[in-house]
Formats: structure tokens, sequence, C-alpha cells
């Protein structure tokens, strides 16, 4: 008879990192905008960072991606009311 090997426990969920909206893709109050692995994206007006990175919008509007001082930034435009 074969034996039948045991799983170790080891494997873990996968955490679907990556950039949820593009630039240029409008977002509501409250959407995840990039979920990331520490601070590679940095959040610029409109937007806030979580505890564990995750970059999401304060405001209705615009995503806009930029640079600043070498490091990417993350914008919302509001919308005109």
């Amino acid at each position: 008879m074969g034996r039948k090997k045991q799983g170790n426990g080891r494997n873990s969920n996968p955490k679907y990192l990556e950039t949820k909206v593009y630039g240029g893709q409008s977002v509501t109050a409250g959407s995840i905008i990039v979920r990331q692995r520490g601070s590679r994206i940095k959040p610029g007006s409109g937007a806030d960072i979580g505890r564990d990175y995750t970059i999401y919008s304060l405001v209705d509007g615009i995503v806009e991606f930029s640079e600043r001082k070498g490091s990417k930034i993350v914008n919302i435009v509001p919308l005109p009311k």
C-alpha cells in the first residue's frame, strides 16, 4: 500500500497585491486603488494610506499617477460639482 503525504500547513493564501484602478479611471470615496507591500507608491491629494499600505480614495474623482521627488504618487482629481 502507498502512503499518503501530509501537507505541512505552510501554504498561505494569495494576497492579490496589484494596482486595482489605473490612471484616468473614476473612483468613489473609499475605493481601493493600490494593494502593495511597503509604500512603493505614496498617496497624494485626495488619497490616503492604510495600515497595510493599501492606498484608497478619500473623494469621488479621477485617478492620476505622477512622480514627485523620484517617488510615485497617486492623486485623486475631484469631480466638478
